[in-house]
């Protein structure tokens, strides 16, 4: 992508002294072909060591280090708890037949979940000064082929770095709440102007976005503990719900009907019901001792989660039988408060709920894609990299944020809803399945290579079982949507082939593998030029790689220049004839 958007970049080339130039090479640890850089970032005591290929560590984060224990804690929360637990227990409930079966799947659900997250957190633990989780991880663990990961995951993100299906689901509770039927443009006008909103409020202010996420991380845990203490009371039958046992006398009844697509499928619900996780280390370079803060604010989330999951199934379970819930055509969570509180203001109780837990998840996504995208910006593999990195005026990140805005709009305005609509959502998911399970894998690869490098091991070291366990959980993301429907191939979300989305989704990676290959290989060995990358610091303290074109007679020049991170050895110019390539 970048050799399409020709500019130059205006920024201060990163140089050592010529007086410095021989201790320079001491910022490393060689390794081969592989040039390990030390850097300590000021969020930690301890220092980075990354393939100096990768984006170069921000010693000072021009974000600042507002994301304390508290913060990374709820910014996992408003990613996992958003409309679904309101919503699926009937649907996993359909797909497993009984009331047992779906709380042993949310149980193994939080175990799957664990196994990834300890992935995570020995990732985080390798390069502490480092935001941008997976664009990070993925850099680190696939360094060859030189710039492909990078490539193809920042092509990736950007095409599919919008929020639209959020916002649709809360324009349609504030519907719901105000009681009002509502026309398909209406829809759109409530879902573009909460999503502005949000945008606005995380533009603003990068420590008041992170109180709001706060604050809506915790009304959202209040809300489902109101929801697991009225069901304990209902449980001990002090409520008008006359035989609130009816559910756990025989809670194995209906397991038989369970069908091979309905237990895959409630699976997948109940996975994606704890997505979001890992939402925090998208910012890790914005915490003090970030492996300190994650490893007691991430695995503390995903448990408090998982017990409020479950009580809340207990309290849905409790109100009303299995056949009940099954056969009403209102959310589980809408039964519920019915059944409890009575018909009269329950439904504008929960539609309330549910537009706060809607919103506060649009906050927090929005966060964690900006830093993502800011991220694939430092790698230098994106045009006009000083747009996806600069935080003026505010001290944001705004030029993500004004792009993930843009493109949330095009697809809450431009597909009709219906089959259009889902198709694209759905397009989203998959490679984002496939990165996932790269990402566990690569793991392994950095372990190997640090230990033969002789690197000092992480802080945390995630268990081999564990490791297994997150591979074949994403394994299985990868085959679960394959498996046709119930009602046939045309059976899905849309009214063609079920599995249109997957094969498009991996037609669409297979043609940024083909963008790579040409820009990367084709283009330099045509035009007689190699790619060479230099590390830019602009005036908000930003720290970039922006990649140059350097005629080949040039090369050797050039990396006596420069050091493996592509820093200035002494001060001098570019080598003659180089040109920008963005």
């Amino acid at each position: 992508m970048a050799s399409l958007f020709p500019d130059q970049e205006k920024g201060q080339d990163v140089g050592v002294n010529t007086s410095d130039r021989d201790s320079s090479d001491e910022e490393f640890v060689k390794d081969g072909d592989i040039a390990y850089k030390v850097a300590e970032g000021a969020n930690t005591s301890i220092a980075t060591y990354q393939d100096a290929r990768g984006a170069p560590v921000e010693k000072q984060s021009p974000l600042g280090y507002s994301v304390n224990s508290w913060v990374s804690l709820c910014l996992n929360v408003n990613q996992m708890i958003g409309t679904g637990i309101f919503s699926t227990p009937a649907t996993i409930l359909n797909g497993v037949g009984s009331v047992g079966l779906t709380m042993i799947y949310w149980l193994i659900g939080f175990l799957l979940s664990q196994s990834t997250l300890s992935c995570y957190l020995e990732l985080s633990s390798y390069f502490p000064s480092r935001s941008g989780s997976d664009v990070v991880y993925l850099e680190q663990a696939y360094p060859k082929p030189l710039y492909f990961f990078p490539t193809v995951f920042a092509i990736k993100h950007v095409i599919f770095s919008f929020s639209s299906s959020n916002a649709i689901v809360f324009a349609q509770y504030m519907f719901k709440l105000a009681g009002y039927t509502y026309t398909a443009w209406e829809l759109k006008a409530v879902a573009v102007g909460a999503y502005t909103l949000a945008t606005l409020v995380v533009i603003s202010s990068t420590r008041w976005s992170l109180r709001v996420v706060l604050g809506f991380g915790f009304i959202k845990l209040a809300t489902l503990l109101l929801i697991s203490i009225a069901g304990l009371v209902v449980l001990g039958g002090h409520t008008r719900v006359a035989d609130p046992n009816i559910n756990w006398r025989d809670a194995w009844r209906g397991t038989s009907s369970a069908t091979a697509y309905g237990a895959t499928n409630a699976m997948v619900k109940i996975i994606f019901s704890y997505a979001g996780y890992t939402n925090a280390f998208g910012l890790v370079n914005e915490m003090k001792n970030p492996t300190k803060t994650l490893r007691w604010s991430a695995p503390s989330s995903l448990l408090v989660v998982t017990i409020l999951y479950i009580l809340v199934n207990v309290a849905y379970f409790s109100v009303a039988s299995r056949e009940a819930i099954l056969s009403s055509k209102q959310i589980a969570a809408a039964v519920f408060f019915q059944n409890v509180f009575g018909t009269g203001g329950a439904a504008r109780a929960l539609n309330v709920l549910i537009c706060m837990s809607a919103f506060g998840n649009l906050v927090a996504v929005l966060i964690n894609s900006s830093r993502l995208l800011r991220e694939t910006g430092r790698q230098g593999v994106l045009p006009y990299p000083k747009f996806w990195t600069y935080t003026k005026p505010f001290g944001t990140p705004l030029g993500p944020y004004v792009f993930v805005w843009g493109t949330t709009m095009i697809m809450i305005l431009a597909p009709p809803a219906g089959d259009a609509f889902n198709f694209v959502v759905d397009l989203s998911v998959y490679p984002s399945n496939i990165f996932n399970l790269l990402l566990v894998v690569g793991v392994l690869f950095i372990r190997r290579r640090r230990r033969h490098a002789g690197l000092p091991r992480p802080q945390y070291r995630a268990w081999d079982i564990a490791i297994a366990f997150a591979t074949l959980t994403n394994t299985y993301m990868l085959i679960a949507p394959w498996y046709p429907p119930l009602k046939g191939a045309t059976g899905g979300d849309v009214s063609f082939w079920y599995g249109t989305y997957l094969v498009v989704g991996i037609g669409l990676l297979l043609l940024c593998g083909v963008y790579y290959y040409v820009w990367i290989k084709v283009l330099p060995r045509v035009k007689g030029y190699e790619l060479r990358q230099t590390v830019i610091e602009y005036e908000n303290k930003s720290i970039v790689h922006h990649l140059v074109k350097v005629p080949k007679a040039d090369v050797a020049r050039w990396d006596e220049e420069h050091d493996a991170e592509g820093k200035l050895r002494r001060r001098a110019a570019h080598a003659p004839g180089s040109t920008d390539s963005q």
